[in-house]
């Protein structure tokens, strides 16, 4: 459970980092309001989850889906460069996040 708890976590991560250029600096109330409950709910999450899980772990795998995601949702939703290089620093987070979890308890 700390795991599914910690992935729901990172999504929400990378729903409050995209939704952040929505809000277009704060400007845009419904985007802003969401937004704020993304990022209120993935650290309640995150937090949840560290009761099971170390936090360096937890901590690393939430940024690591956040980063990943946000990164390809970038280059899907406002046409951010897809460059070989780009994604295979994607792959390498995310060869981070799997390997965590391998060696993880819990």
């Amino acid at each position: 459970m700390p795991w599914l708890l910690l992935v729901l976590a990172g999504l929400l991560e990378i729903g409050w980092a995209i939704g952040l250029k929505y809000t277009e600096g704060f400007t845009r109330p419904l985007p802003t309001v969401a937004t704020v409950a993304a990022m209120v709910a993935s650290v309640l999450l995150l937090g949840i989850a560290m009761r099971s899980l170390p936090v360096g772990t937890a901590y690393a795998v939430w940024v690591g889906i956040g980063a990943a995601g946000t990164v390809l949702l970038g280059i899907a939703l406002f046409g951010e460069p897809a460059t070989a290089a780009r994604l295979a620093c994607v792959g390498l987070i995310l060869a981070g996040v799997v390997g965590l979890k391998l060696v993880t308890p819990a």
